[in-house]
């Protein structure tokens, strides 16, 4: 038996509800199918992670929310 051919059995048996789950993820299957695949030469995506690469290991690891909201921006 082929694939299609058991999805199809096991559809079969599947409530109405379910089958239009089903073919919501046969869209996305689809949709996704169709997307362009990323460019490794794409300028933006360079720019991306050039960014970053700069700002790679400058957290110190440590979080204190009240530093968090003490900015000039929200002043």
């Amino acid at each position: 038996m082929i694939t299609a051919e058991r999805i199809l059995e096991e559809a079969r048996s599947l409530p109405e509800f379910e089958l239009r789950e089903v073919l919501d993820f046969v869209g996305y299957l689809k949709a996704r199918s169709r997307q362009p695949a990323v460019d490794e030469g794409d300028e933006d995506a360079e720019a991306d992670w050039a960014e970053f690469k700069e700002g790679a290991g400058l957290w110190s690891g440590k979080f204190v929310r009240e530093e968090c909201y003490d900015r000039k921006i929200l002043r």
